[in-house]
């Protein structure tokens, strides 16, 4: 019995030491499972899409990234979104899921504009309302990441490219910020975005080949 509660309390001690860590851990576990079914444009990273947020929002909170903190709740509401858009979509048109499709000129419009107002927002309220020290790339990405998961909910080909410049920039400002493990995961996020790009070119092709 004694034995039991040493390692109970050394189990607990160690947790405790290392919770920081922890999370980080199990942040880049599900981000990797996230990448995953991204790539395969299934509709199964919606889920890691839910429970990633909710493990990074301590992450950022402790790091003073509060812009990526806030984004975290987006993303959580963007997933349950993501997940019925592509489901209810897909049906309407008589198939399995939504269908990856390129940017309509309208949508190009819609992002630019979402962009420019995120941007100025979230670079008031972290200048005006927080001690953040990266204000300016933290608002950039914050902004970018808006208009990636709308595009990605849209099922868009061209939310890679906005993944892809908010993966470069968020792997250098991590390391700043010294969350390495973060870091890594962005930089891997950077490599698979570009594969993610071309692939999903030609799943968009064998779509359009299925349906003639």
């Amino acid at each position: 019995m004694e034995l039991t509660l040493v390692i109970l309390n050394s189990f607990c001690g160690f947790i405790s030491q290392n919770l920081d860590l922890i999370i980080e851990i199990l942040g880049v576990i599900v981000g990797l499972f996230y990448l995953y079914y991204e790539y395969k444009a299934s509709s199964l990273l919606w889920i890691a899409g839910i429970i990633m947020p909710a493990i990074s929002l301590s992450v950022y909170y402790r790091a003073g990234l509060y812009a990526d903190f806030g984004i975290n709740v987006y993303y959580l509401i963007a997933a349950v979104y993501g997940w019925i858009y592509w489901k209810y979509k897909g049906s309407k048109k008589r198939e399995a899921e939504l269908p990856i499709t390129r940017m309509p000129a309208k949508a190009w419009v819609i992002g630019a504009l979402a962009f420019a107002v995120a941007e100025g927002v979230i670079y008031y309220i972290l200048v005006t309302f927080t001690d953040s020290n990266v204000p300016g790339w933290d608002t950039f990405t914050t902004a970018l990441s808006i208009v990636g998961m709308w595009l990605l909910a849209k099922k868009y080909v061209e939310q890679w490219l906005s993944w892809i410049l908010v993966d470069i920039v968020s792997a250098g400002l991590y390391i700043y910020k010294g969350i390495y493990f973060y870091s890594a995961l962005y930089a891997l996020y950077t490599v698979i975005a570009v594969f993610g790009y071309f692939k999903w070119i030609k799943l968009m092709k064998d779509e359009q080949n299925k349906s003639l």
